[in-house]
């Protein structure tokens, strides 16, 4: 199969590896759809990355056993290698797994776990089947660029009561705005990117603010008339975003972080926690249970195709890294079999 190599600074190529083979409950899916993420930041760092990626929507190609899933099936490949028995994976939470399963030692293979590639292994209960109803492409979105978010706001209760800030409109982000819209919420959106701005009042925001202005902390206030938003959400890893949205929470408010970031956040506890009675949440990949709610989303908000910015063929997966680089997008898709 082919499958994509980071092989030094802003350089991608296709290498030939093994096709993966299944093993008991273990499953091979052809890869129709690899939603791109975070996998850019590599190609800009360089270096050598041979596995890259943990989003994958594809059809079942090859069983061990019969399971959970039939050949031919479309489905959602969920990201990590979780145990599959412990406490947080039975209830669903196997992205808190801490007993992960090593794939090379399991199926004593080269390749078969990422998913800028042709096809990968995976245990049969982390692929949730497709409906018809839904396209492959849209199917992509039940991934990152839904996930994250679709876990915050159900954990917070944000409903159309509410008015929710959001922090980071990449990709992520912008999957929040359009989670939020569709639960009914006023979504005020800080973003410094214009295409990003732009992209975020498409899909419903009511205001976008520039984080670099030094105004917007007081205008954040101004639009919930002095009181503070109800929910607040950073998909940008930025400790300066989690600070604006510690501040610009209301008392008894809730807040949440998706994004990933390499600094610490300055948290006050006697200010933040104790007399603000702010509520914390740390948020990754979403609970299977929710899965049937994020295809409904899909389903029912209207702009959903607005969220896939570009589409390229796998071969082309170096002008793909190029132009994410540029930040002018939403989710891109590599089609590895185009």
């Amino acid at each position: 199969m082919k499958q994509v190599v980071i092989t030094s600074a802003r350089q991608a190529e296709l290498a030939d590896y093994p096709d993966p083979a299944p093993r008991e409950d273990w499953v091979v899916v052809r890869i129709d759809v690899t939603p791109m993420c975070t996998e850019y930041k590599m190609w800009l760092a360089g270096g050598r990355h041979e596995h890259l990626g943990h989003e994958a929507v594809g059809t079942v190609v090859a069983l061990a056993q019969p399971g959970k899933v039939a050949v031919g099936q479309r489905v959602v490949v969920h990201p990590q290698y979780p145990c599959g028995v412990c406490e947080l994976c039975a209830a669903g939470d196997h992205i808190h797994c801490e007993q992960g399963v090593s794939v090379r030692a399991f199926t004593g293979a080269s390749a078969g776990w990422a998913t800028y590639a042709q096809y990968i292994v995976k245990p049969d209960w982390l692929c949730t089947p497709i409906p018809d109803d839904l396209t492959s492409e849209h199917a992509a979105l039940a991934l990152c660029a839904l996930g994250p978010s679709a876990n915050a706001f159900s954990t917070m209760g944000v409903s159309a009561f509410d008015t929710v800030a959001i922090t980071g409109l990449g990709p992520v982000g912008l999957g929040a705005v359009a989670n939020a819209v569709h639960r009914g919420a006023r979504v005020i959106g800080v973003e410094a990117h214009p295409w990003r701005a732009a992209k975020a009042r498409e899909l419903g925001a009511a205001e976008v603010l520039d984080p670099r202005d030094e105004a917007t902390p007081e205008r954040l206030r101004e639009l919930t008339g002095g009181r503070g938003v109800d929910c607040a959400l950073d998909c940008s890893g930025a400790p300066q975003a989690h600070r604006l949205l510690l501040d610009a929470t209301r008392r008894r408010g809730r807040v949440a972080f998706v994004g990933e970031g390499s600094a610490d956040t300055a948290l006050r506890v006697s200010s933040d926690l104790l007399r603000k009675g702010l509520t914390l949440h740390g948020c990754w990949h979403y609970n299977l249970a929710l899965y049937p709610r994020v295809l409904q989303t899909i389903r029912e908000f209207p702009r959903i195709a607005a969220l896939i910015s570009h589409t390229f063929p796998m071969r082309e997966v170096q002008a793909a890294f190029e132009t994410i680089a540029t930040q002018d997008t939403g989710k891109v898709l590599l089609l590895p079999w185009a």
